[in-house]
């Protein structure tokens, strides 16, 4: 086999190879964004309701202590042991998945992640779509996929609230590749909420974990401000002093 033939049967692998990921992957799909409001302190206490009634079974939130929740969120201990301690004793407490990590690991591949800072290394928009993305699929293991992950190992939790849905892709083909591309979802069977009311759940829950991502963003941007002022402060008592000084040199 010459260089030429043998340049042309790779180029002809590598474009079908391309071909086939990029039918079975699918395109990207534009992000939705979530409108959180972080100053919202109800949002958060609905977020935090959310977030423990239906996450904290696989996931955990190792970084973040009850008592620190209840701090900035308004509740006292009695709040916090009845509405949202459902596995823990104190309230110095971290959040733990009731589920063990040996089991997520068994039942789902691999173990469900700890949620402590998935809103800094996702972004709020991405989990946001993410909980609205799921569809029914046939043949996965869970019965359904996720237009944000593909192939995502995580089963519709929410699926009582939001109801099944179906997407609807469209295939493009432009040089030999044949691409899927998510066009919109077609309602399968009504949830136990509106799709307004969902899209409200949604946006509580990714607020309280866009909270817990960095609990202390409130007191930063106090802080923060007073250090601007002081520095603004200080530049104008400094500009003053030099003129004073300055003011008998030629």
């Amino acid at each position: 086999m010459d260089k030429s033939t043998m340049l042309r049967t790779v180029t002809a692998v590598a474009a079908l190879f391309i071909a086939v990921e990029g039918f079975a992957a699918g395109s990207s799909v534009d992000l939705e964004p979530a409108n959180i409001d972080p100053d919202n302190t109800a949002s958060l206490q609905r977020g935090a309701r959310n977030f423990m009634n239906y996450c904290s079974g696989c996931h955990s939130a190792q970084y973040v202590r009850y008592n620190t929740i209840g701090k900035h969120l308004g509740l006292s201990d009695d709040q916090l042991i009845e509405n949202l301690m459902f596995n823990a004793d104190k309230t110095f407490e971290t959040i733990r998945a009731s589920m063990s990590y040996e089991d997520g690991a068994r039942w789902y591949g691999k173990a469900p992640p700890d949620m402590s800072l998935i809103a800094r290394s996702k972004g709020v928009d991405y989990i946001y779509n993410f909980l609205k993305g799921f569809y029914v699929e046939p043949g996965s293991p869970t019965g359904v996929n996720n237009t944000i992950l593909a192939g995502t190992s995580m089963p519709h939790v929410l699926w009582e609230l939001q109801g099944y849905q179906e997407a609807v892709f469209v295939e493009h083909t432009e040089g030999g590749i044949t691409t899927k591309e998510f066009e919109r979802f077609e309602p399968l069977t009504a949830g136990s909420i509106t799709p307004d009311e969902y899209d409200e759940f949604v946006r509580d829950t990714v607020n309280f974990l866009a909270y817990i991502a960095e609990p202390i963003r409130s007191e930063r941007r106090v802080i923060g401000t007073w250090v601007m002022i002081y520095l603004v402060v200080f530049l104008i008592i400094a500009i003053m002093l030099k003129k004073q000084i300055w003011k008998d040199v030629e």
